[in-house]
């Protein structure tokens, strides 16, 4: 992406377009520039010594508040001095856009006024003022260029600081030292409000990156994973709330280094992508469509029965299999559980082959009477790849006494949330992409006290899966149910039966659910 440059012969008008068009562009590159070219052009000007650039104080930082407050926190953070400082008063586009341009040549950070531009009270906006001086002659530049600012004001208020209007007026100066290459500023994408250009422009000055990022969680980007894998930055500032605060942002950017991206692209699960799964237990047909054939052509039926989704989707369809990794059997086992729990040894080449066919894999606990937290752990080495997520099936979840398939099993929330808690623990601790916890249900009694499910992670993406079968007035009925009582923060899932739905749906009747679907599984 080019620096901003000045317009060189053409009319006042292109140039004033190709400035803003530049401006806007500042936000969406991957890379800072620096400009080269002198501020000044008058005759034998002193060449004045470089700015003085220093490392932001935080690794992450998130700037915010009001215009005027950003850009003087950007400035602060990476400027120890500036020979020359350009302050603007935001309002017109073009006035702010050829400020910037004046600020790059400059090598200079760009102020801007605030206070009664704001509509604030007269109190206000002599506050404000006081805080631009008191910024301005920290930074103890020699010049200031005032764009829209009144100079003989100003340089009232700036005893033996030279003010001046023109920019060709402004003294030379040399690139600022040390270029902050290894620092990173994130901006939101789209045409950049005053203060986000603002601070892009004093970061660019000081040799920082830019990235721009869609919405304020960098995971969700795959193009601004792609640059922060590449840039590595010691220091990262944030322009705006919607980043979040600093310490869930600072996760986010640990997770999003890693440049590890999940099938469909990106970090985070939903809404980007539906999963279209498989069911079942590898060699065990009677679990499931997953163990009708061997892992390739287990491989090649999920892409088929993703293809059709493909068309009626407005996301990616990602494949998938959903394994069941523990199963609830009739005898209680050595264990007394009533649950069988496959080695990880036979289910890691299914993992690693279909993960990497660019499949996502869910691995299914049938629990019987053990705990769900303890079945878990026994997979801790699968679920620690960034593909892989856990799904939990409370049918199968028996208490003192009781049998599978003699009574439909439940689950206390706090046990649940027990998973929930470790789970994200441990995605957060491998730095991996947000995984998924899936939730089976078909009837409301088979999680008591769901609305009090521990949705507070962002490691994590929580789905009920909604598994009833039968008719589609009846499934439809078990849906509206599941789908009400569920907590907010959630996302949902459908299951389609070859054998025990009358009829079973087609992709597109199965596709009209509200809320919308984010995983179809067929067993």
């Amino acid at each position: 992406m080019p620096c901003l440059m000045p317009g060189g012969n053409r009319p006042r008008a292109l140039r004033v377009a190709a400035v803003l068009a530049a401006s806007a562009a500042v936000a969406v590159s991957t890379l800072s520039c620096t400009a080269a070219v002198p501020a000044g052009r008058e005759q034998g000007a002193q060449v004045l010594p470089a700015a003085h650039t220093r490392q932001p104080a935080a690794v992450t930082s998130v700037l915010a508040g009001a215009p005027d407050q950003v850009a003087q926190s950007a400035a602060s953070a990476l400027f120890a001095s500036a020979p020359v400082v350009v302050v603007v008063r935001p309002g017109q586009p073009a006035r702010l856009a050829a400020a910037a341009t004046s600020a790059l040549r400059a090598h200079a950070p760009l102020l801007l006024t605030g206070g009664g531009t704001n509509g604030g009270t007269a109190a206000t906006a002599a506050s404000a003022d006081a805080m631009l001086r008191a910024r301005i002659s920290a930074l103890h530049p020699r010049a200031v260029l005032a764009a829209g600012v009144a100079r003989k004001v100003l340089a009232a208020q700036l005893p033996g600081i030279r003010v001046v209007t023109d920019p060709a007026k402004l003294p030379r100066t040399k690139a600022a030292m040390p270029a902050l290459s290894h620092v990173l500023l994130l901006v939101r994408s789209g045409t950049p409000d005053a203060a986000t250009l603002a601070a892009v422009t004093s970061a660019r000055a000081a040799g920082a990156r830019v990235i721009s990022v869609h919405n304020g969680d960098p995971r969700g980007d795959p193009a601004a994973i792609a640059a922060l894998r590449a840039a590595q930055p010691r220091q990262v500032l944030a322009v705006g709330t919607g980043f979040g605060p600093t310490s869930l942002l600072a996760s986010r950017i640990a997770v999003a280094r890693t440049g590890v991206q999940l099938p469909g692209g990106g970090q985070v699960l939903f809404p980007g992508r539906l999963l279209v799964a498989l069911y079942g237990h590898p060699g065990a047909p009677a679990l499931g469509v997953l163990g009708h054939q061997k892992l390739p052509a287990s491989i090649a039926r999920a892409r088929q029965a993703a293809a059709p989704y493909r068309a009626l989707s407005r996301v990616p369809v990602v494949p998938a299999f959903e394994i069941i990794a523990t199963v609830a059997e009739a005898s209680p086992g050595p264990d007394g559980d009533y649950s069988y729990a496959t080695p990880v040894a036979e289910l890691r080449p299914w993992v690693r082959r279909a993960t990497a066919a660019g499949m996502y894999v869910i691995l299914d606990l049938q629990p019987g009477r053990a705990g769900l937290l303890a079945q878990a752990r026994k997979y801790q080495s699968l679920l620690e790849l960034p593909g892989v997520g856990l799904a939990l099936d409370a049918e199968w979840k028996l208490q003192p006494g009781q049998r599978p398939l003699q009574q439909i099993g439940s689950v206390r929330v706090s046990e649940v949330n027990s998973v929930v808690r470790w789970l994200a623990g441990l995605t957060a601790r491998y730095r991996l992409p947000q995984k998924l916890l899936v939730l089976h249900q078909f009837r409301l009694s088979m999680i008591s006290g769901e609305r009090q499910l521990d949705t507070s992670h962002d490691d994590l993406a929580i789905l009920f899966h909604m598994d009833g079968q039968g008719a589609p007035a009846v499934k439809q009925q078990t849906w509206a149910a599941v789908t009400r009582a569920a907590p907010a923060g959630v996302f949902f899932g459908w299951k389609d039966f070859y054998v025990k739905d009358h009829p079973m749906l087609d992709p597109r009747q199965t596709m009209a659910r509200t809320p919308k679907l984010s995983m179809i599984s067929y067993q």
